[in-house]
């Protein structure tokens, strides 16, 4: 914790003199001092500090700029959600060599840094439309030392990234503007302007490989819309739900605001559906009896497969 104080004192510091002598925002001032710190042109006291100690300094100067700019778009996954999401990639991949993945809202690439710093044996992609945020990503990936190739466009267009072992994704919730995009999708809604989170799904499983695992926080109530009998023929067409996670009640401010982990698995000629799909709840965090019965829960699951 103290080093990770330091770099985040060191980062504010230099942040703040950029929003002071350059007129930026704050998230703006972040970013060059990321960029300077690369450059060399000032020193970020990096050494004994361990990934997560950087990762988590550069989330809570970034936290502090989307804070001050309150932009709808510029939100990031806790971390409690991006272990969670880390948990069950280790699980699912422990006995792989190494691991290609992608996160199609990459944002400022919380969540896929997360998962590469648990995991320790990924190659990742990441796709964002927004200029600012892909920039912070890059900046703490070169930082982070983390081997990931970023693309900056919609990511419902169509994609220059082969196919993955594994997506992840916090799935963006709302409805997607670009209709003429949204009509190249199965998912595309037959009345009105179709769900940007179910399309995410879709074009998740375009590039997800077959067999292959996707890892989506999607909002609690995804099963609940109008659209939702839609999106449940196209999963039973293409993919098998391995596992639907209730994350910890408290755990978000309002119902609205309350988000699941879904994890599908590509359908593979080869392949079988699970014996039984893992439908569990998250206790409290601060429950450690309970939490150890959970991940005691899943590890048996698993055996079972």
């Amino acid at each position: 914790m103290e080093k990770m104080e330091q770099l985040f004192a060191a980062l504010n510091e230099k942040a703040d003199h950029f929003v002071d002598t350059q007129q930026v925002s704050y998230l703006e001032g972040v970013l060059d001092a990321l960029d300077t710190a690369l450059a060399g042109d000032y020193v970020l006291p990096t050494a004994d500090a361990t990934k997560d100690d950087i990762r988590k300094a550069v989330q809570i100067a970034v936290l502090k700029g989307m804070r001050k700019a309150s932009q709808p778009n510029h939100q990031m996954t806790p971390d409690t959600l991006g272990f969670l999401v880390g948990y069950f990639v280790e699980q699912f991949y422990q006995d792989s060599d190494n691991v290609t993945l992608l996160d199609p809202a990459l944002g400022t690439g919380n969540l896929v840094f997360t998962i590469m710093n648990m995991v320790g044996k990924v190659e990742a992609t990441g796709i964002e439309v927004d200029e600012l945020l892909i920039h912070l990503a890059s900046a703490t990936a070169e930082l982070l030392a983390q081997p990931i190739t970023l693309y900056r466009q919609d990511a419902l267009e169509k994609l220059l990234v082969a196919p993955v072992d594994a997506v992840v994704c916090d799935l963006p919730v709302g409805y997607y503007p670009n209709e003429e995009v949204a009509l190249e999708y199965e998912l595309c809604a037959t009345e009105g302007m179709s769900y940007a989170h179910h399309l995410f799904i879709e074009q998740s499983m375009n590039y997800v490989k077959e067999g292959g695992y996707a890892f989506f926080l999607i909002p609690a109530t995804l099963f609940e819309s109008e659209q939702a009998a839609q999106l449940h023929k196209y999963i039973k067409s293409h993919a098998w739900i391995q596992a639907v996670i209730q994350l910890p009640d408290g755990m978000f401010t309002s119902r609205a605001h309350e988000k699941s982990l879904l994890i599908l698995q590509k359908q593979h000629a080869e392949m079988r559906a699970p014996k039984e799909v893992l439908l569990a709840k998250v206790p409290s965090l601060q429950n450690k009896n309970a939490l150890g019965l959970f991940f005691e829960k899943v590890k048996i699951w698993q055996e079972q497969k």
